[in-house]
Protein backbone atom coordinates (compact mmCIF):
# COMPACT_ATOMS: atom_id res chain seq x y z
CA UNK A 1 0.00 0.00 0.00
CA UNK A 2 2.77 2.61 0.80
CA UNK A 3 4.07 2.36 -2.65
CA UNK A 4 0.22 3.44 -4.12
CA UNK A 5 0.18 7.40 -4.62
CA UNK A 6 -2.00 9.22 -2.29
CA UNK A 7 -4.19 12.10 -3.04
CA UNK A 8 -5.58 14.29 0.30
CA UNK A 9 -8.67 16.39 -0.81
CA UNK A 10 -9.58 19.24 1.47
CA UNK A 11 -12.15 22.03 1.47
CA UNK A 12 -9.86 25.04 3.73
CA UNK A 13 -13.74 25.80 5.40
CA UNK A 14 -15.16 21.86 6.44
CA UNK A 15 -13.76 21.76 10.35
CA UNK A 16 -13.57 17.54 9.53
CA UNK A 17 -10.88 18.34 6.77
CA UNK A 18 -9.35 20.54 9.66
CA UNK A 19 -8.75 17.64 11.95
CA UNK A 20 -7.82 15.38 9.09
CA UNK A 21 -5.10 17.69 8.06
CA UNK A 22 -3.58 17.37 11.59
CA UNK A 23 -3.55 13.50 11.21
CA UNK A 24 -2.92 12.90 7.33
CA UNK A 25 0.90 13.29 7.42
CA UNK A 26 1.36 11.19 10.51
CA UNK A 27 -0.83 7.98 9.64
CA UNK A 28 -0.17 7.37 5.50
CA UNK A 29 1.58 4.95 4.94
CA UNK A 30 3.56 7.08 2.33
CA UNK A 31 3.87 10.69 1.12
CA UNK A 32 0.11 12.25 -0.22
CA UNK A 33 -0.66 14.99 -2.47
CA UNK A 34 -2.91 17.70 -0.97
CA UNK A 35 -5.70 18.74 -3.02
CA UNK A 36 -7.15 21.77 -3.04
CA UNK A 37 -11.29 21.39 -4.22
CA UNK A 38 -14.80 23.17 -3.67
CA UNK A 39 -16.41 21.00 -1.58
CA UNK A 40 -19.48 22.89 -2.50
CA UNK A 41 -18.88 21.64 -6.42
CA UNK A 42 -19.06 18.13 -5.24
CA UNK A 43 -22.19 15.77 -5.39
CA UNK A 44 -22.55 15.65 -1.48
CA UNK A 45 -21.61 19.24 -1.82
CA UNK A 46 -22.78 21.77 0.54
CA UNK A 47 -21.46 24.58 2.65
CA UNK A 48 -19.60 22.76 5.89
CA UNK A 49 -21.50 23.37 9.09
CA UNK A 50 -24.96 23.80 7.05
CA UNK A 51 -27.95 22.19 9.55
CA UNK A 52 -32.01 22.20 9.79
CA UNK A 53 -31.28 23.56 13.42
CA UNK A 54 -29.58 25.31 15.60
CA UNK A 55 -29.47 21.74 17.73
CA UNK A 56 -27.34 20.16 14.98
CA UNK A 57 -25.21 22.87 14.87
CA UNK A 58 -25.01 22.41 18.33
CA UNK A 59 -24.09 18.82 18.38
CA UNK A 60 -21.50 18.99 15.60
CA UNK A 61 -19.69 21.83 17.30
CA UNK A 62 -19.51 20.13 20.44
CA UNK A 63 -18.26 16.38 18.64
CA UNK A 64 -15.68 18.93 16.52
CA UNK A 65 -14.45 20.41 19.37
CA UNK A 66 -13.92 17.18 21.68
CA UNK A 67 -12.48 15.34 18.74
CA UNK A 68 -10.01 18.76 18.47
CA UNK A 69 -9.61 17.95 21.92
CA UNK A 70 -8.50 14.50 21.53
CA UNK A 71 -6.08 14.76 18.80
CA UNK A 72 -4.18 17.19 21.05
CA UNK A 73 -5.06 20.25 18.74
CA UNK A 74 -5.44 24.07 20.02
CA UNK A 75 -9.15 24.78 21.60
CA UNK A 76 -11.27 24.94 19.00
CA UNK A 77 -12.21 28.61 18.01
CA UNK A 78 -15.38 29.15 15.42
CA UNK A 79 -14.77 31.99 12.92
CA UNK A 80 -17.46 33.88 12.42
CA UNK A 81 -19.30 33.54 10.41
CA UNK A 82 -19.24 30.15 10.16
CA UNK A 83 -19.67 28.74 7.54
CA UNK A 84 -17.38 31.25 5.45
CA UNK A 85 -17.26 31.51 1.65
CA UNK A 86 -13.69 29.22 1.17
CA UNK A 87 -13.54 30.62 -2.59
CA UNK A 88 -10.41 33.15 -2.46
CA UNK A 89 -8.82 30.51 -0.13
CA UNK A 90 -9.06 27.77 -2.17
CA UNK A 91 -7.33 29.83 -4.75
CA UNK A 92 -4.58 30.69 -2.52
CA UNK A 93 -4.17 27.26 -1.73
CA UNK A 94 -3.88 26.46 -5.66
CA UNK A 95 -1.70 28.91 -6.34
CA UNK A 96 0.29 27.71 -2.92
CA UNK A 97 0.31 24.00 -4.49
CA UNK A 98 1.97 25.18 -7.46
CA UNK A 99 4.70 26.76 -6.14
CA UNK A 100 5.70 23.64 -3.28
CA UNK A 101 3.89 25.33 -0.35
CA UNK A 102 1.00 23.25 -0.28
CA UNK A 103 0.77 21.78 2.68
CA UNK A 104 2.03 24.57 4.72
CA UNK A 105 -0.57 26.80 3.77
CA UNK A 106 -3.25 24.27 4.03
CA UNK A 107 -1.87 23.66 7.45
CA UNK A 108 -1.50 27.59 8.76
CA UNK A 109 -5.02 28.42 7.05
CA UNK A 110 -6.93 26.13 8.78
CA UNK A 111 -5.60 26.96 12.48
CA UNK A 112 -6.52 30.49 11.17
CA UNK A 113 -9.67 29.44 10.84
CA UNK A 114 -10.26 26.77 13.52
CA UNK A 115 -7.62 27.53 16.24
CA UNK A 116 -7.54 31.00 15.70
CA UNK A 117 -11.56 31.76 15.39
CA UNK A 118 -10.77 33.96 11.90
CA UNK A 119 -12.77 33.62 8.48
CA UNK A 120 -11.13 33.24 5.72
CA UNK A 121 -13.60 34.69 3.43
CA UNK A 122 -11.64 37.91 4.82
CA UNK A 123 -8.75 38.51 2.99
CA UNK A 124 -6.51 39.64 5.70
CA UNK A 125 -6.63 36.21 7.47
CA UNK A 126 -5.59 34.19 4.48
CA UNK A 127 -2.61 36.69 3.94
CA UNK A 128 -1.21 36.31 7.53
CA UNK A 129 -1.83 32.36 6.89
CA UNK A 130 0.53 32.44 3.50
CA UNK A 131 2.85 34.82 5.66
CA UNK A 132 3.44 31.83 8.21
CA UNK A 133 5.01 30.01 5.36
CA UNK A 134 6.95 32.57 3.42
CA UNK A 135 4.52 33.41 0.51
CA UNK A 136 5.18 37.32 -0.13
CA UNK A 137 1.40 39.08 -0.14
CA UNK A 138 1.64 40.56 -3.40
CA UNK A 139 2.46 37.32 -4.97
CA UNK A 140 -0.54 35.80 -3.47
CA UNK A 141 -3.02 38.82 -3.60
CA UNK A 142 -1.45 38.21 -8.02
CA UNK A 143 -1.81 34.19 -7.84
CA UNK A 144 -5.21 34.24 -6.75
CA UNK A 145 -6.49 36.28 -9.51
CA UNK A 146 -4.91 34.64 -12.01
CA UNK A 147 -7.41 32.56 -14.50
CA UNK A 148 -5.33 29.89 -14.77
CA UNK A 149 -5.21 29.67 -10.84
CA UNK A 150 -9.13 29.59 -11.03
CA UNK A 151 -9.04 26.96 -13.94
CA UNK A 152 -7.14 24.52 -11.73
CA UNK A 153 -8.87 24.59 -8.95
CA UNK A 154 -12.01 23.71 -11.13
CA UNK A 155 -9.97 21.16 -12.93
CA UNK A 156 -8.84 19.69 -9.71
CA UNK A 157 -12.53 19.52 -8.58
CA UNK A 158 -13.71 17.28 -11.33
CA UNK A 159 -10.65 15.23 -11.09
CA UNK A 160 -11.77 14.32 -7.80
CA UNK A 161 -15.41 14.28 -8.69
CA UNK A 162 -14.24 11.52 -11.25
CA UNK A 163 -12.06 9.75 -8.75
CA UNK A 164 -15.07 9.00 -6.79
CA UNK A 165 -14.80 11.95 -4.08
CA UNK A 166 -17.99 12.94 -2.91
CA UNK A 167 -17.46 15.50 -0.03
CA UNK A 168 -14.21 16.14 1.95
CA UNK A 169 -12.15 15.29 3.31
CA UNK A 170 -10.89 12.06 1.39
CA UNK A 171 -8.22 10.05 0.93
CA UNK A 172 -7.68 8.75 -2.71
CA UNK A 173 -4.60 5.40 -2.50
CA UNK A 174 -4.42 4.27 -5.79
CA UNK A 175 -7.74 3.34 -7.18
CA UNK A 176 -9.58 2.87 -3.35
CA UNK A 177 -11.10 6.27 -2.84
CA UNK A 178 -11.71 6.37 0.75
CA UNK A 179 -14.04 9.18 2.05
CA UNK A 180 -13.73 10.27 5.62
CA UNK A 181 -17.37 11.31 6.34
CA UNK A 182 -20.44 9.97 6.62
CA UNK A 183 -23.28 11.58 5.09
CA UNK A 184 -23.01 14.92 3.60
CA UNK A 185 -23.03 16.95 6.48
CA UNK A 186 -21.13 15.40 9.55
CA UNK A 187 -19.72 12.55 10.24
CA UNK A 188 -16.15 10.89 11.58
CA UNK A 189 -13.23 10.79 10.32
CA UNK A 190 -12.82 7.31 9.36
CA UNK A 191 -13.72 5.37 5.62
CA UNK A 192 -17.04 4.53 5.12
CA UNK A 193 -15.55 1.69 3.41
CA UNK A 194 -12.61 0.49 3.92
CA UNK A 195 -11.77 -2.43 1.01
CA UNK A 196 -9.28 -5.47 2.55
CA UNK A 197 -6.40 -4.06 0.77
CA UNK A 198 -6.09 -0.49 2.54
CA UNK A 199 -3.51 -0.18 4.70
CA UNK A 200 -4.65 -0.08 8.28
CA UNK A 201 -2.72 2.98 8.71
CA UNK A 202 -5.93 4.61 7.10
CA UNK A 203 -8.29 3.72 9.90
CA UNK A 204 -5.62 5.61 12.61
CA UNK A 205 -6.78 8.88 10.55
CA UNK A 206 -9.14 9.01 14.20
CA UNK A 207 -8.78 5.50 15.85
CA UNK A 208 -12.09 6.08 16.63
CA UNK A 209 -15.10 3.90 15.99
CA UNK A 210 -18.15 6.09 17.04
CA UNK A 211 -20.60 7.69 15.21
CA UNK A 212 -21.80 11.55 15.51
CA UNK A 213 -25.58 11.26 16.43
CA UNK A 214 -26.78 13.88 14.16
CA UNK A 215 -29.01 13.40 11.23
CA UNK A 216 -26.93 13.44 7.70
CA UNK A 217 -27.95 14.09 4.32
CA UNK A 218 -30.12 11.18 2.92
CA UNK A 219 -30.65 9.04 6.58
CA UNK A 220 -34.14 9.31 8.27
CA UNK A 221 -35.02 8.72 12.24
CA UNK A 222 -31.25 10.03 13.09
CA UNK A 223 -32.44 13.69 13.58
CA UNK A 224 -31.65 15.97 16.73
CA UNK A 225 -34.04 18.39 15.28
CA UNK A 226 -37.39 18.09 16.38
CA UNK A 227 -40.33 19.24 14.39
CA UNK A 228 -38.28 20.14 10.98
CA UNK A 229 -39.58 18.74 8.22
Amino acid sequence: MSDQPASFYFDLSSPLSYLAAERVLQVLPGPAEWQPVLARELAHGELPGTFRCAEESDVFRSEIARRARELGLLPLRWPEPFPFDSALAMRVATYAKSIGRAVAFAQAAFRQAFAAGRALDEPDNVLIAAAACEMHPGAVRAGSELRAVARQLTRCTESAARAGVLEVPAVVVGVLTLTLVIGSTVGLLLPLKTPAAASPAINRITAEPATIAIRTQGSSGRGRCTGAG
